[in-house]
């Protein structure tokens, strides 16, 4: 008999152009969370969030469940933790026109804006650093702005990861779509399994009704 994770690995992709074959669930008990990044482009900075959300199908036993599906031009997989539902998305868009992607699943999914999470990259944190928060601005990042843009909301709740910000303005784009040197690699796993820990200690939180709108900072280990 195949392990547990295969096996819905198998049921998944066999159901995955068929949403409406997924059960009903109540409010908090279904969440989409969502790596913002650049496809094709998995290992640079701007797209940690991917690795994050790589990490994420990895500890739910679901890292060989991703299937593609065009109505959202996204990969996506489906787990579960206790007793909701996650939906990972990995968008197939430019980062710019992540949103699209995102706000179709919510649709496809019956989820508002509150129950979508996403995972970006933050010039403004040091590597290593992590802060949870519900809602807000975009604070420049242009994958969260189309995210905005196209839930027509800004309650989503972000987990920003820290990469640092270089020191000549002027060379931020190459900086961001550069990949991580072989120093940041070295603290890169430990960082993801953090950014892992946070968000589903977190969304077991929200699923028993346990937590508000509050601000998480997670700072940098000494």
């Amino acid at each position: 008999m195949p392990p547990a994770g295969a096996l819905r690995a198998t049921l998944w992709r066999r159901s995955a152009m068929n949403w409406s074959l997924l059960e009903p669930r109540p409010p908090g008990k279904r969440w989409l969370v969502a790596g913002l990044g650049n496809p094709g482009l998995p290992s640079t900075r701007h797209s940690v969030g991917l690795a994050v959300l790589g990490q994420l199908a990895r500890r739910l036993g679901v890292a060989d469940g991703w299937a593609r599906d065009r109505r959202c031009a996204a990969d996506l997989a489906l787990a579960s933790l206790d007793d909701a539902q996650l939906v990972l998305l990995r968008p197939r868009r430019l980062m710019n026109a992540n949103g699209r992607s995102v706000a179709r699943a919510a649709e496809l999914f019956g989820l508002t804006a509150e129950e979508v999470y996403l995972v970006h990259d933050e010039l403004d944190k040091p590597l290593g650093k992590l802060a949870l928060k519900l809602g807000g601005s975009s604070r420049g990042h242009n994958g969260v702005r189309s995210c905005i843009s196209c839930l027509n909301s800004s309650a989503m709740p972000r987990l920003r990861v820290g990469i640092g910000r270089p020191t000549e303005p002027d060379t931020v784009k190459a900086y961001v779509l550069g990949c991580f040197s072989a120093a940041e690699q070295e603290l890169l796993p430990p960082l993801l399994e953090r950014a892992t820990d946070l968000l589903l200690d977190h969304i077991r939180e929200r699923s028993q009704g346990l937590s508000s709108g509050f601000h998480i900072h997670e700072h940098m280990p000494a």
